[in-house]
């Protein structure tokens, strides 16, 4: 039964939003066998149009291939997409020009999203920041400290907002003034843990967003976050684990993002605290080992540094920060220059003359690395070739 608002789905304006959606709430079908069945359909709409008897040569189940060729699915979506509007929420679905590009890179890619708030950043460069609901005040410190020094160059930062790391995540990016993602594992209206409820008004009125694949109502199962975990690490560029142990559900979003081919990062522990023994068996694994928004920074493509905004916001206030060498007082042209420039892996100087052919005429980035080698924070190597200096 339809509510006041719901929108009618003869409406051609939103015929295919309506259909993806309606896949989604069909019975008995998940993210990965609703893309299947779209692709052997040849379309969403050439599956919305196929018959009862094609639906279940299909493989539907009964209940499923009645839902979608009675329309009983399309009158849910109908009413769904009401119901989210009134709360203020928008639905994201394939072929949208909102729809994240990297989420397209992985295995089972959600039939759709519920946004609310900023729907422009959740596509932008961004790193997830997870770990355990009960961290000791030194994860809690580094979760907030590099979630703000992150945050602070313009990468967007995406966690769960769960209890604990992620809590701290989100909150240092609140912190920076910066962009942050809540992808949470119930329904778009559903806040979990209700005592969040600030931190999620706080999201949204700074800018940031929160997304869900889960319907309205849809409760927080302990099944749920699991299958949640493979947007946080799809989305990002990588994934940053902070205190998880043997056990922790953060091993399966660091798990996906191996699968995904996303980067895997953690923050190193005591050895005698089992909450360490997530970022310490991963960095014995080949995980970057992190301890400063540097080490982030480093691994990121060199076309993504050159995007992100320069920072304009004061780093995190606990103590030192990530940077070795500050250099927010660099001219423009020397900041894309060392932008480009790692501490590990040297980088020729045509190299630097091809990236930055947009932006900086071949005498500028020469004088740029005159300047940063003066100043002693980059060292030219024999054959041209460029390093920061440790």
């Amino acid at each position: 039964m339809e509510t006041e608002t719901a929108v009618s789905p003869h409406d051609s304006a939103v015929t295919r939003q309506l259909q993806w959606l309606a896949l989604s709430l069909t019975p008995g079908i998940g993210a990965g066998r609703g893309r299947r069945l779209v692709e052997s359909f040849g379309g969403i709409d050439r599956l919305f149009a196929a018959s009862l008897t094609a639906l279940e040569a299909a493989g539907l189940p009964a209940a499923a291939a009645q839902s979608i060729s009675l329309g009983k699915s399309l009158e849910l979506a109908a009413a769904e997409l009401g119901n989210a509007k009134e709360l203020g929420a928008s639905v994201i679905v394939p072929g949208d020009a909102e729809y994240p590009r990297r989420l397209l890179e992985i295995y089972d890619p959600p039939l759709v999203f519920y946004l609310r708030g900023n729907a422009e950043i959740i596509d932008k460069p961004g790193i997830a920041i997870v770990g355990t609901r009960h961290p000791t005040p030194y994860g809690t410190g580094m979760a907030e400290r590099l979630a703000c020094d992150l945050a602070a160059r313009g990468l967007i930062v995406f966690s769960g907002m769960a209890r604990g790391i992620d809590t701290a995540a989100h909150r240092g990016a609140l912190n920076a003034h910066g962009r942050t993602v809540a992808i949470w594992g119930t329904g778009i209206n559903e806040v979990y843990p209700k005592e969040n409820q600030k931190l999620t008004d706080q999201i949204l009125a700074s800018g940031g967003a929160i997304l869900t694949e889960f319907p309205l109502g849809t409760f927080p199962a302990p099944q749920n976050f699991p299958i949640r975990n493979r947007i946080i690490s799809g989305i990002s560029i990588g994934v940053l684990v902070i205190e998880a142990g043997e056990f922790s559900g953060t091993r399966v979003t660091a798990r996906c993002a191996l699968e995904q081919g996303r980067e895997v990062f953690a923050v190193p522990g005591n050895v005698t605290n089992k909450l360490s023994w997530g970022p310490n068996t991963l960095i014995k694994q080949g995980a970057a080992l992190i301890a400063t928004w540097e080490d982030v920074w480093e691994a990121l493509p060199a076309d993504t540094r050159l995007a992100l905004t320069p920072p304009e916001q004061p780093e995190s206030q606990e103590g030192a920060t990530a940077s070795l060498f500050e250099a927010a007082d660099l001219p423009p042209s020397e900041k894309k220059v060392f932008a480009l420039l790692r501490s590990d892996e040297s980088t020729h100087i045509d190299q630097l003359v091809e990236r930055l052919s947009s932006y900086l005429s071949s005498s500028e980035i020469f004088s740029a690395l005159f300047e940063l080698e003066l100043s002693g924070r980059i060292r030219q190597l024999p054959g041209k070739y460029y390093v920061r200096t440790m």
